[in-house]
């Protein structure tokens, strides 16, 4: 990656991290809110396969955890496995059909959300399972499943050319100058 890659990937980060940040958290119902930095390695796992869904859900993670008061890495690992785990499984699916990014990222955020509370619970955290869990995962997933056509194009436009292959060529020709 160029350095003019790196500087696009940190934009789009730091924009989702601030909508999550001032948006995201007012938008509470019941004390559950959406989690968009949660899409990051799910479409960057669609966009670039497995290696680039897991490096982004790693350093998204690690960006993450600075406002979290859980274990520090815990949504760095957790983003790590579900962009690898997302990218590689739609290796195999046609990428350009319009109905895989939502669906990726409704099935992606709710495994997220699973994975990360029952990690949590493992390392000392064991309010993480809890009642609400299952509001959190629906809340999560569904907002994720509304934002991932456009969070697909963002994350087109920022990773290097060669992470095209198999997205839509609309995708690729929105995202931006190559």
């Amino acid at each position: 990656m160029t350095l003019r890659d790196v500087a696009r990937v940190g934009l789009v980060m730091l924009a989702f991290v601030a909508v999550q940040q001032t948006l995201m958290l007012d938008l509470r119902r019941g004390g559950v809110h959406p989690d968009i930095m949660i899409l990051l390695p799910i479409v960057a796992g669609i966009v670039g396969g497995p290696g680039r869904g897991a490096s982004m859900g790693f350093w998204a993670g690690l960006v993450a955890d600075l406002f979290l008061p859980t274990p520090f890495g815990l949504s760095a690992l957790v983003g790590s496995l579900i962009g690898f785990g997302v990218g590689a499984a739609t290796l195999a699916l046609d990428r350009s059909a319009w109905w895989l990014p939502p669906v990726a990222a409704l099935g992606g955020s709710a495994l997220y959300e699973l994975i990360y509370a029952m990690l949590g619970s493992l390392l000392g955290q064991p309010q993480m399972l809890h009642v609400q869990l299952v509001r959190i995962i629906v809340a999560v997933s569904v907002v994720n499943a509304v934002l991932a056509l456009p969070a697909l194009r963002m994350v087109a436009w920022a990773l290097p050319e060669a992470s095209t292959e198999g997205v839509p060529t609309s995708v690729v020709a929105t995202g931006g100058p190559r």
